[in-house]
C-alpha cells in the first residue's frame, strides 16, 4: 500500500490504523485496502446532502467497479462538494483519491481480490438496504427495524461478514498449516464483528435517533409500551432498560466469542492476536461505560478515553507471553464470560 493510502487510513480511522500497523505483513495491505474501500462506500451512503437515489446509484457503480464488472472512472464530485456534517477531511480526501485505492486493489493476488470483493459486496448490500429502509429523514419521524431478525441481518451485513473475511484471509496468508478448528474460528469471527457493531448501535443510539433511525427493533420496544419516537426523551430510560439490556447482553455474548477467537489463534501469531484483542477489549470497556450511563441522554457521550486506550495497548503487550494474565484482560476491562456458542444469522438477502 502506498504512503498516501497509509496516510488516508490514519486520517479516516485512528483506532483501526493502530490495528493495521500491528497486523502481520502478509495481510496488512489487503486489510488496509479493504477498509479504505469500505470506508468510501460508507461515506457515500452517509452523505445526507446528496439525494438518496444518487447515493444508491453511486454505491451501485462503485460496487460494480470493485467487482471488476466495469472500469469506468467514478465521479464523486457531489459527495466531495456536499459532505456530511460529520465527515472528516480524511473521508473527503479518500473520495478524491478513490481511483488510486482501486488501482492498488487491482494489483492484489486473485485469491485476496476474491475475498475482498465478497466482503465488500455484502457490506454495500447492507448499506443499500439501509438507505432503502430509512430513506430521506423527515423531521420528527423515526423509522425503526421491525424485528430481531432484521437486526441480526444488518449486523452480519455490515460487520459480521468482516470477521468472516478477516478469518478466511488470515487462514490463507498467516497460518495455512496450523492445526485449528476453522469452522469454530469462522463462527467466532462472525460473532466478533457482530458484537462490535452492536456496541456501536448501543453507543450511538441518540445520534441515530436524531437522524431518524432506530436500530432497536419495533417489536421489542412494543413489549415495554414504547415507540421509536419515545426514545428521544431520556426520561423513558427506565422503561427501555429491559429491552436495552437484552441487546447489551447479546453484544457482550458476541464479544465473548471474539475473545475466544483471540485464544484460538496460534500463540506464535503475536501480531494477529494483538490486532484482534484490542478491538474486543475496547468494545467491552465501552459496554462497561454504557452500563453505568443513561444511553438515551445525548449529553452523556460514552467513549473510552485516550488514556484508557493507551492502557489497553500497553497492558496487552506485556501480558501476551503469559496465558493466564492474557486471558484475565477480558474480565479486567468489564467482560463477562458466557457460554460459547454459534449464534444463528440469516444469510444476506434473506430479509426483504
Amino acid at each position: 500500500m502506498t504512503a498516501e493510502l497509509q496516510q488516508l487510513l490514519k486520517e479516516t480511522s485512528r483506532s483501526f490504523y493502530l490495528t493495521v500497523r500491528v497486523l502481520p505483513a502478509p495481510v496488512r495491505s489487503s486489510i488496509g485496502i479493504a477498509y479504505l474501500l469500505a470506508r468510501a462506500t460508507d461515506t457515500v451512503a452517509d452523505t445526507e446532502l446528496v439525494a438518496v437515489d444518487e447515493r444508491l446509484a453511486t454505491l451501485a457503480t462503485l460496487r460494480r467497479r470493485i467487482q471488476g464488472e466495469t472500469r469506468a472512472p467514478l465521479d464523486c464530485t457531489a459527495f466531495v462538494r456536499s459532505p456530511s456534517p460529520s465527515a472528516s477531511p480524511g473521508e473527503r480526501r479518500l473520495l478524491e483519491r478513490l481511483e488510486a485505492a482501486l488501482q492498488v486493489f487491482e494489483q492484489f493476488p486473485s485469491q485476496e481480490k476474491t475475498l475482498i470483493r465478497q466482503v465488500l459486496d455484502t457490506i454495500t448490500g447492507g448499506q443499500e438496504l439501509d438507505l432503502q429502509r430509512f430513506g430521506t429523514p423527515i423531521d420528527g419521524r423515526i423509522t425503526s427495524l421491525e424485528s430481531a431478525t432484521e437486526l441480526d441481518d444488518y449486523t452480519y451485513r455490515v460487520a459480521g461478514c468482516v470477521g468472516e473475511f478477516w478469518t478466511r484471509l488470515t487462514l490463507l496468508r498467516c497460518f495455512p498449516e496450523a492445526s485449528v478448528d476453522s469452522d469454530r474460528l469462522l463462527k467466532n469471527g462472525v460473532r466478533f464483528g457482530c458484537g462490535l457493531q452492536l456496541v456501536n448501535i448501543l453507543r450511538d443510539l441518540p445520534k441515530d435517533l436524531a437522524n431518524g433511525r432506530c436500530y432497536l427493533p419495533r417489536s421489542e420496544l412494543e413489549t415495554v409500551g414504547l415507540h421509536p419516537a419515545d426514545l428521544v426523551r431520556p426520561e423513558v430510560w427506565p422503561r427501555l432498560k429491559p429491552v436495552y439490556d437484552q441487546r447489551w447482553n447479546r453484544a457482550m455474548d458476541h464479544l465473548n466469542g471474539g475473545w475466544a477467537y483471540t485464544q484460538q489463534l496460534p500463540r506464535r501469531q503475536v501480531r494477529l492476536r494483538l490486532a484482534c484483542a484490542w478491538p474486543v477489549l475496547l468494545g467491552v470497556a465501552t459496554l462497561a461505560k454504557l452500563a453505568a450511563a443513561n444511553p438515551l441522554d445525548p449529553r452523556q457521550r460514552v467513549k473510552v478515553s485516550r488514556a484508557e486506550v493507551r492502557k489497553i495497548l500497553v497492558s496487552s503487550l506485556w501480558r501476551i507471553p503469559f496465558p493466564n494474565a492474557w486471558n484475565r484482560q477480558f474480565q479486567n476491562w468489564g467482560g463477562r464470560t458466557a457460554t460459547e456458542g454459534a449464534a444463528s444469522f440469516p444469510k444476506p438477502g434473506s430479509i426483504a
